[in-house]
């Protein structure tokens, strides 16, 4: 029982588009894995400073502008 040129060409296009679907979902979920790591290191980030402010350590800020140059 072979299906009809019309069905046999909806289910290939069904089959693209599941495809492409698949390859959507799978670049997304890297974004979303790579979104997650950079959301943890700001986390330790800020936990970290809160620590440093809480700890009274002090460190002077100083502008860039008075840095002196690299080759100093």
């Amino acid at each position: 029982m072979n299906p009809s040129p019309a069905v046999d060409k909806r289910l290939t296009n069904l089959e693209i588009k599941a495809s492409f679907t698949e390859d959507l979902l799978e670049r997304l979920d890297a974004v979303i894995v790579r979104q997650q790591q950079q959301i943890d290191g700001l986390i330790r980030e800020v936990a970290h400073l809160q620590q440093t402010a809480s700890s009274g350590e002090t460190t002077e800020f100083r502008s860039l502008r008075d840095a002196p140059p690299p080759h100093y």
